[in-house]
């Protein structure tokens, strides 16, 4: 009888220690640390130990890297053209991709309608290993997508070692395995989902893969906190990792790339959830605009807004920021609020510096709120132009041009920064029909003209204001020197502002 032993395992990050910790010494995480039972021999492929398999470890001979035949790694189309994409150009036999998001948020859905289109050739073999469902769920599901009598084979088994029996008989070109977190492996005494299962039950997959040839997808969840559950080792182990995000409550979702081992990490996908699935959006920025658009020739745009850019992988977005300044109801010991939904609320506190510092803008006691409308999470600092215009026009009530887009990163001296992909993005703008650009003078000149767009180069903050609103400027400065009392300090005041804008 095989001997066991005992370890201490954080379900988080995968920390092994010989002994129980209320809190993890490596990720820090609280109550995390539990014990588990493992066989004493290492695991090796569907489960054998590597001492029992009475195999050589020199079995495979060396191959020179010229003479390696790549003829049956070309890649397989999905039928999907965004998704080939996001991938690199398909799939790669024996290739691994890990597919990650919250629960809800349309992974199920968005692997058995990439099942479907790959099945409609009879060339291929699409196997689904269905562990968190029962084959009467994904046949509904399979049906309300249009995919009812599709050639998908289907499977509930939760055992590793069976699926991996299942991969090498079949000789499928492809699988899906949802999820990694409801299958186990029989010689490991922990419950699904725990570390040891997840690092082993993967393992066990990828070597199967890897010998038949078959493209495998596996769905992880999420944790709490938005990353992939289990151990961190995961993310290591497969060849793709990818991220489906969104807003359950909006339409719109995102397929990111964070890890390809065959392709780019800077190329996305961008789907709309409809009552017939996902379908992609070949316009997203027409989309996210919406009524917007109307606006550009027309009548002046709502104070506190301004429409911003950001990059999605390859793809450049337009998309409208709304900031709303009010005064604050906060105590003398209370700070006033600063919310963001869609934007990096850090990057959200240093543009409000800069507005008060270098613009003279007394938002020190002024509750600010800044939502990137759409529901999508921006990290792209080329919005900072945009949102420190929304605040400025909400602070002084006053709208501006609705044909103007802001293109440019703050830097704590109020500079504007350069940014990556101007051309793109002002080609894109002007596609929309937008007439007016203010990007960062460094990356003036142009290789490329934005048609009859009008590009204007800025150095910093204040040549913007001088730009788009010269006399409120000089307003808002006029307003804070008569409302600022006499201080002895050297600082400068910052006065509530009153509920009356300019």
């Amino acid at each position: 009888m095989a001997k066991t032993k005992s370890r201490w395992l954080c379900q988080d990050c995968g920390f092994e220690s010989s002994g129980y910790l209320g809190k993890c010494t490596d990720c820090g995480a609280w109550g995390t640390v539990v014990e588990e039972m493992a066989l004493a021999p290492a695991l090796g492929i569907r489960g054998a130990s590597v001492l029992n398999t009475g195999k050589s470890l020199l079995s495979e001979p060396l191959s020179l890297l010229e003479d390696v035949d790549f003829g049956d790694a070309q890649r397989l189309p999905t039928s999907i053209n965004d998704v080939d994409e996001v991938l690199g150009g398909g799939l790669v036999p024996g290739g691994v991709i890990l597919i990650s998001g919250e629960p809800g948020i349309g992974k199920s859905t968005l692997l058995l309608q990439l099942a479907g289109a790959l099945s409609k050739s009879k060339s291929n073999k699409v196997l689904y290993f269905a562990s968190e469902e029962s084959k009467g769920q994904v046949k509904l599901r399979a049906e309300r997508l249009g995919f009812g009598n599709a050639q998908i084979y289907l499977d509930g088994s939760h055992n590793t070692q069976e699926i991996a029996q299942k991969l090498t008989d079949a000789k499928a070109q492809v699988a899906i395995i949802d999820s990694i977190q409801s299958i186990y492996h029989p010689q490991i005494s922990s419950a699904s989902g725990s570390v040891s299962q997840v690092r082993e039950s993967a393992q066990l997959i990828i070597d199967t893969a890897k010998e038949a040839n078959t493209s495998v997808i596996l769905v992880g969840h999420v944790t709490k906190d938005g990353s992939i559950a289990g151990p961190r080792v995961l993310e290591h182990m497969v060849d793709v990792v990818l991220i489906f995000e969104g807003d359950r409550t909006r339409r719109l979702r995102v397929l990111r790339t964070i890890k390809n081992r065959f392709g780019s990490t800077q190329v996305s996908a961008i789907f709309t959830m409809t009552e017939d699935g996902l379908k992609t959006v070949d316009n997203p920025s027409e989309l996210l605009l919406g009524e917007r658009l109307h606006l550009v020739g027309k009548k002046q745009a709502p104070s506190g807004t301004a429409i911003i850019s950001a990059q999605e992988g390859r793809r450049s977005l337009f998309l409208e920021v709304q900031a709303l300044v009010a005064n604050s109801n906060a105590g003398a010991n209370s700070s006033p609020k600063r919310l963001a939904n869609g934007w990096d609320t850090n990057r959200l506190l240093q543009i409000i510096a800069v507005l008060e510092k270098k613009m003279s803008m007394s938002l020190g006691r002024a509750d600010v709120y800044v939502n990137v409308v759409g529901g999508l999470d921006l990290n792209d600092p080329a919005g900072d132009l945009g949102v420190c215009i929304a605040i400025a026009t909400s602070y002084m009530d006053r709208s501006l041009d609705p044909g103007s887009v802001f293109i440019g990163e703050i830097g704590l001296t109020a500079e504007i920064r350069a940014v990556a992909d101007l051309e793109k993005r002002l080609l894109e703008a002007q596609r929309l029909g937008f007439t007016h650009a203010y990007v960062p003078k460094a990356n003036l000149p142009l290789s490329k003209n934005p048609g009859k767009m009008k590009v204007v180069g800025v150095d910093n903050v204040k040549d913007v204001f001088e730009q788009v609103m010269p006399q409120l400027l000089a307003k808002a400065k006029t307003q804070n020197q008569t409302q600022a009392p006499t201080q002895t300090s050297t600082l400068p005041s910052t006065s509530t502002p009153t509920s009356t804008m300019i």
